[in-house]
């Protein structure tokens, strides 16, 4: 065994499928041992020591979804690579996923490469899914170049006309093309022929502000998407990943599918988890203006359910930085509004406190929720996800007891509101490792080193 220079003593580690007491061995970045709590460090080495005593010792958080620096229509994002890793960091995630969503005039290749070469500026690594429009003779070429870049989940949007959205032909033939080399299509399905009508109908009554947003996209126009898009992954025997699922009934439909024998998974974000629509009578409804919408609070709660029957696969944060003053340029029309909400440092926190600390989530399904399965499905698995010898040493020691109230001003995210303001939350991260670096230390900044990688995906992994 290497020398170890760093290990981490008297926690309880929380891998996905089990808990315990034991110390954490770390040397050249990697994880070298778990070991009996106490025991003498390897080969005669003295390593730093890190005490976590009284906590959860955690494999750092992957996020799967996350939009850095994102651009869609007259609306830019306010994150780079640094500010969103800062903020991930200090939320216990220390791998984000991000999208190379193809700018005017950009190939999917070509955004791959931009978005790589930024990488470098984080304080944690990322991975990145590509995204096909449009389904052209280079197209195939291009996603064969990007596995080949370590690019092996690839979105498409069913909504945002004119914009992002592909067409049934262009999904049928990047799922056939993506599925072959062991990859996966990752979609957000609103089929947009229900939402455009739903929109004409709420401007013909002149209920286009942000206070309606749940009329302009109706939960039928997720499920119908869903259903079909399901239909054509069947059709040609590939896997397919549902992303930002808001109901319940979206995610039985993909549940229905994988009891069939279909690869076909859901992510939940932690918003439509938490938060409902009432949000939207509040003093600031064009701050929670989000793509699906929040859904009422029986829809959360029958959502919610699924992270406790598994029909749920993976929670990811669905984090798109725009400030107020971005959502108020036209709060009185959501057609034309950014879509997206800040959550990447509050992930974590916020699930555990409302579904572990409030209603008896367990910890192995919490750290299977928001590290193993997202490292899983995005072929990050061991190295992500989870504490081994051998995986990345991305640690994260979780106070569980830790009581305290969400300030937009304590946070570390490019904007000035979190739709959790004043919210009060139990569980937070104290100390974060990023492949074995002190980067935050009991809550504070203590290596500000930009060393993210831009690292590479393998084939999709099967859940366990």
């Amino acid at each position: 065994m290497s020398a170890a220079d760093l290990v981490v003593r008297g926690g309880t580690v929380v891998n996905a499928d089990w808990q315990g007491a034991a110390d954490v061995f770390v040397g050249a970045g990697r994880v070298l041992a778990l070991a009996e709590p106490g025991a003498p460090a390897p080969d005669g080495s003295r390593p730093e020591e890190v005490d976590a005593t009284g906590l959860l010792v955690l494999p750092g958080g992957v996020d799967p979804h996350c939009h850095v620096g994102f651009t869609s229509g007259e609306f830019t994002s306010l994150d780079d690579y640094r500010g969103c890793t800062t903020a991930a960091v200090f939320g216990g995630t220390t791998t984000i996923v991000d999208f190379a969503i193809p700018g005017p005039g950009q190939s999917p290749l070509e955004a791959v490469r931009e978005r790589q070469g930024a990488a470098g500026q984080g304080l944690c690594d990322s991975a990145l899914h590509g995204c096909v429009v449009t389904w052209d003779d280079t197209t195939g070429e291009q996603l064969a170049a990007m596995a080949g870049l370590g690019v092996n989940t690839i979105k498409m949007f069913t909504t945002y006309r004119g914009e992002t959205m592909a067409d049934e032909y262009t999904v049928l033939r990047t799922m056939k093309a993506v599925g072959a080399t062991g990859g996966m299509v990752v979609i957000h399905c609103e089929a947009d022929h229900i939402i455009e009508e739903a929109q004409r109908l709420s401007g013909d009554r002149g209920r286009t502000g942000a206070e309606h947003m749940g009329d302009t996209r109706p939960e039928l126009a997720e499920t119908a998407s869903v259903a079909e898009v399901l239909a054509i992954a069947e059709s040609v025997g590939a896997p397919v990943y549902f992303v930002h699922q808001s109901s319940a009934e979206a995610v039985e439909l993909v549940a229905a599918a994988r009891r069939r024998g279909r690869p076909a998974y859901s992510e939940a974000v932690a918003h439509h988890l938490v938060l409902d629509e009432g949000a939207y009578a509040g003093e600031h409804p064009e701050r929670f203006v989000c793509c699906p919408p929040l859904r009422p609070r029986a829809t959360v709660e029958a959502l919610g359910r699924h992270l406790f029957t598994g029909e749920i696969s993976t929670v990811g944060s669905d984090h798109c930085c725009y400030d107020t003053a971005q959502k108020e340029r036209h709060r009185h029309d959501v057609r034309a509004m950014p879509n997206g909400l800040p959550g990447v440092e509050t992930r974590l926190a916020v699930l555990y406190s409302e579904y572990v600390a409030g209603r008896g989530l367990s910890a192995t399904r919490f750290v299977d929720l928001v590290a193993a399965a997202p490292a899983r499905l995005n072929g990050l698995y061991p190295r992500k996800g989870v504490l081994a010898p051998g995986s990345d040493a991305d640690i994260v020691l979780w106070d569980p007891a830790a009581r305290w109230t969400v300030r937009t001003g304590d946070l570390h995210m490019a904007t000035d509101y979190t739709p959790y303001e004043g919210r009060e939350l139990t569980g937070r991260a104290r100390t974060v490792v990023v492949g074995g670096r002190v980067v935050v230390r009991d809550g504070a900044l203590a290596d500000p080193r930009p060393l993210g990688r831009s690292i590479p995906s393998g084939p999709v992994g099967p859940l366990r």
